[in-house]
């Protein structure tokens, strides 16, 4: 390709381009475009300073690709890659609102792997052995991975984070004297030794022996899971216990399932009933009184106690209104002996 031809930077992503290894599947040269700039999210983080965006990620990358990438052109060291995807990761997708385009090349190379598959496995890269794997999940009490390696979505993004801010700026430097070189050759280090799990026919082997793990870490996986399980309904329990005994700022008590306990034993009872005689009278007179305390709680209850001593009043007023007749009457018939 010619050096005219060449875009080194859009869209303030500088352009880094990729020569994928050759597969015997595709034995013809192919590129890949990756688009790096610095990291500058709306809302600030930490290690803002020291992190890279990169846009159009290939779908097999790791984190060693990017360490042997940027080793290879003379960058600074990385600390951690966060792929769009992961599960601690949410402010990778957000991260740019526009994806630049791979630029157009003039040698007939294509800008990336033909025929790939897209995958949309979120599962989190295996750095161990699947026996260590399998014993970590178990702890954690999740379910053993049934993937070996992640694959990405394809134009995903990712961050970069440097050991510090100036392997940052390092890595920035090498990326604008590269940009005008040769392409990079993308897991020409340790990406590309036999560590690294491998693609193709080798992965789906892979995925169809880690479908069938051993009983003995499913049942340690289910036994973490319902561990957990059972302390969190305990903890569920007790804060319902300490709500119903503690009002809140309005002197009401929350109603929560499980507050009424069920009857006492026979014998239990009895003691009970034997030993406080008492208790009853007492409880009897509580009761009471807490009748009486409500008794003109509400608005609606003073307005009936109204209502209903104005009615008591009248009848009263008409029945001493009938006795004073009833003497009138009984005074006019009186004759004297």
């Amino acid at each position: 390709m010619a050096e005219h031809s060449i875009v080194t930077s859009i869209h303030g992503f500088t352009v880094l381009r990729l020569r994928l290894p050759v597969l015997p599947s595709f034995p013809e040269p192919a590129f890949h475009f990756l688009y790096l700039r610095r990291h500058e999210p709306h809302v600030p983080t930490p290690t803002d300073e020291r992190t890279l965006l990169a846009a159009n990620v290939p779908i097999d990358a790791t984190a060693t690709h990017f360490r042997d990438l940027f080793r290879g052109i003379g960058g600074g060291l990385v600390e951690r890659v966060r792929f769009d995807g992961d599960r601690a990761t949410t402010d990778v997708a957000a991260a740019t609102t526009t994806v630049p385009r791979p630029p157009p090349s003039t040698d007939g190379a294509t800008a990336s792997r033909a025929k790939t598959k897209k995958t949309r496995s979120r599962n989190k890269k295996r750095t161990r052995d699947d026996v260590d794997a399998d014993a970590d999940a178990a702890v954690s009490g999740e379910l053993p991975d049934i993937w070996d390696r992640a694959l990405h979505r394809s134009g995903s993004n990712a961050l970069v984070v440097f050991v510090d801010h100036a392997s940052r700026e390092l890595s920035v430097k090498a990326l604008a004297r590269t940009g005008t070189k040769e392409a990079v050759v993308w897991g020409g280090g340790g990406a590309g030794d036999q560590t690294m799990p491998a693609l193709g026919a080798h992965r789906y082997l892979a995925h169809h022996r880690l479908r069938y793990p051993p009983t003995s870490v499913l049942q340690a996986s289910v036994d973490a899971y319902m561990t957990r399980y059972a302390a969190a309904e305990a903890q569920q329990t007790r804060q319902a216990k300490r709500l119903r005994q503690q009002p809140d700022q309005d002197g009401f008590v929350t109603v929560t399932r499980g507050g009424r306990t069920g009857p006492a034993p026979a014998a239990a009872a009895a003691a009970a009933a034997a030993g406080s005689a008492g208790a009853v009278v007492v409880g009897e007179k509580a009761k009471k009184k807490r009748s009486d305390d409500l008794k003109d709680f509400y608005r609606f209850q003073i307005r009936e106690e109204r209502k209903k001593a104005q009615a008591e009043l009248l009848k009263n007023f008409a029945d001493d209104r009938k006795k004073v007749d009833d003497m009138k009457r009984k005074r006019g018939r009186f004759q004297p002996e």
